[in-house]
């Protein structure tokens, strides 16, 4: 029963500097790049998913609407001070 309540922490990972020469990524390919949590809220009556993306310190990387019709909108944040 505890385990029910224990947020999940997903590897976040980067494929961005290879070239992808199919629907394949292999594993040697990729590097994890951090950790990552999600949260997903729903709004019932507009049909808007919100999706929260969470570094490890719980400050939210990325915002993502995601419409019942399939269009999505993120917004992503970054706090570095450069």
């Amino acid at each position: 029963m505890e385990n029910k309540f224990k947020e999940s922490i997903f590897r976040e990972i980067s494929y961005r500097d290879i070239d992808i020469s199919g629907n394949v990524i292999k594993s040697k390919d990729i590097n994890i790049i951090g950790t990552a949590k999600v949260d997903v809220e729903e709004d019932n009556h507009s049909g808007v998913k919100v999706i929260l993306k969470k570094d490890a310190s719980d400050n939210i990387k990325e915002i993502k609407f995601v419409c019942s019709c399939g269009e999505t909108k993120s917004v992503l944040l970054d706090y570095s001070d450069e």
